[in-house]
């Protein structure tokens, strides 16, 4: 009969048993505990009964090892695969419920900011949104050159009344309601989409009328002004004071809220009253002197044209001290309308102007961006309006001079003209150039004179050449009445050359010399400049001269 196999007598093969001296007895741990001899035995024990204890002892200690070695790889692998859960400390614990924690407030923050998007894009009943640079005119019928009644900015929003015109939508946005060609705005989802983009916090002005100025304080400049719902991007909000791209604003008067961007209307011409607080309106046929100080003596330090406006500051004994424009200085009482005079005076004087917003901007022959540039223009300058396009001002230099520029660096609104600044030839420091000084001051003499085309009169009206030809031709010279013509006679020179009384000739955008100026000193000019605007000063390279010429032979 076949002996059954144990797996014990593989321990007790002859073999196995000769070379190691070990059996299944040998392997039973609990066996060799339980009849673990004490040190005075073993210290006893024959040398080759120790050897073999000590056999017994290795193997125990090596099978405990290689057990607890797969028994740690096995609940690794239990862990890591997910049978078996990972012993978590506290403090794991407490970071992962942190964690979690964050994580919920993220996702119910996000939740919270999709509903108020959602709330405000949902509070137009057919949102469009402008796609234009710059902005985008609303204008009061579904014409080209229609009168504008305000202005959208690139990514405002409107609510389309009507679509029944093939180019135009009828639109409010805001306080504003007017006419909008279709190019310029987007529409359905694509304008749900663009307006999510744009919803932001803004300051909401509630105010009829809010003063917004050069620095957080209530001395600093008023640059504008802010009115009723209109919405403004906010650059910081502190101490009281919102700064927005156009200066400073009070807190107190705006509402900050998640809005988009609406229209706003354009200044009307009653709104030019809101620049001033005590406004002064010059009362003279020709020019005003302001000076530095209230006396008749005192430096001139500037010139308010006819109709111009200011700010009265202080009332002095028959003097008003004056801020108009850029000058602050002293005029006389007796030549400035106040009150409901000047108001009145006001809006039948006040202009639509482009107010340069840069510090230098090109002006081009047509409206868009490869045309040829006419000439340069700096910041502050006013320019008469003759049109408005979308993204382009068509604007007044002289008399049949007409250019345009690029709506994003003008600000076009109803203004006065206000004073310039101008300092008169001092006698002395042309005691050497008499003649020159005499040409200029009787020239000055005319200014705000009206400006007629081919006319020669020095009091009932003038053109550019007419009017040069006159103030030379009192002192003998002679010159033809015509700008090109003018500008072929006498001495070429540079203008680091030129002196009082010499000629700068300008040129249209074909390079056809069309117009002509005096020099007077200080970087000015006079000229007969346009119908609107009559003899006047500017500065003498408000437009790129074409040539400077001297008359006077000297």
């Amino acid at each position: 009969m076949k002996k059954k196999f144990r797996f014990k007598n593989f321990f007790k093969l002859p073999k196995f048993t000769k070379k190691f001296g070990i059996n299944f007895d040998m392997l039973n741990p609990f066996g060799f505990v339980k009849n673990l001899p004490s040190p005075s035995e073993i210290a006893a024990m024959p040398k080759w009964r120790r050897h073999q204890f000590m056999q017994r002892c290795c193997v125990i200690a090596g099978a405990a090892l290689i057990l607890l070695f797969f028994t740690v790889i096995g609940v690794k692998a239990f862990t890591s695969g997910g049978f078996i859960p990972a012993t978590t400390s506290n403090a794991q614990k407490e970071e992962g419920s942190l964690f979690s924690d964050e994580v919920k407030q993220r996702q119910a923050a996000e939740v919270q900011l999709n509903a108020e998007i959602d709330e405000v894009i949902n509070s137009y009943n057919n949102i469009a949104v402008a796609k234009v640079d710059g902005y985008l005119n609303l204008r009061e019928k579904p014409e080209k050159f229609a009168d504008v009644v305000g202005k959208l900015y690139n990514g405002g929003v409107c609510d389309i009344l009507s679509a029944d015109n093939e180019e135009w939508y009828l639109v409010k946005s805001g306080s504003v309601e007017g006419y909008v060609n279709k190019t310029f705005l987007a529409v359905g989802d694509e304008a749900k989409a663009l307006a999510r983009n744009e919803v932001r916090e803004r300051a909401v002005i509630k105010a009829d009328k809010l003063n917004i100025r050069s620095q957080p304080s209530t001395d600093a400049e008023i640059v504008s002004n802010a009115y009723r719902d209109e919405r403004y991007d906010i650059l910081s909000n502190e101490n009281g004071w919102i700064q927005v791209n156009e200066g400073y604003m009070s807190a107190e008067y705006a509402d900050v809220k998640k809005s988009l961007n609406e229209a706003r209307k354009l200044d009307l011409r009653s709104m030019v009253l809101d620049l001033y607080d005590n406004l002064g309106i010059s009362d003279v046929q020709g020019y005003l002197n302001v000076r530095e100080e209230p006396s008749e003596s005192g430096k001139i330090i500037g010139k308010m044209t006819s109709k111009a406006g200011g700010e009265i500051l202080e009332t002095l004994d028959g003097w008003y001290k004056i801020r108009s424009g850029k000058i602050t200085g002293y005029v006389k009482s007796d030549y400035i309308r106040t009150g409901q005079a000047a108001r009145d005076e006001a809006i039948a004087e006040a202009q639509l102007m482009a107010v340069v917003n840069t510090d230098i901007l090109n002006v081009r022959s047509e409206p868009n961006t490869a045309a040829k540039i006419w000439t340069q223009i700096s910041n502050s300058e006013k320019y008469l309006v003759v049109s408005q396009q979308d993204g382009w001002v068509e604007i007044e230099l002289e008399n049949d001079n007409n250019a345009f520029v690029s709506t994003d660096f003008v600000d076009v609104r109803y203004a006065l003209n206000e004073a310039i600044k101008f300092s008169p030839i001092e006698e002395a420091a042309m005691a050497s150039q008499s003649k020159r000084t005499q040409i200029v001051n009787y020239a000055l003499q005319f200014l705000g004179n009206r400006y007629v085309w081919g006319g020669t009169s020095l009091t009932r009206g003038c053109d550019c050449s007419g009017f040069t030809m006159q103030i030379l031709g009192n002192y003998g010279v002679s010159l033809p009445h015509y700008s090109g013509s003018q500008a072929q006679m006498g001495k070429k020179i540079s203008s680091d050359e030129m002196r009082p009384g010499d000629l700068i000739f300008y040129s249209n955008s074909k390079g056809t010399i069309n117009h002509v100026a005096m020099y007077i000193g200080n970087g000015q000019i006079v000229h007969a400049a346009s119908r609107r605007s009559g003899i006047k000063i500017s500065q003498w390279n408000y437009r790129r001269p074409t040539v400077i010429r001297n008359m006077l032979g000297d």
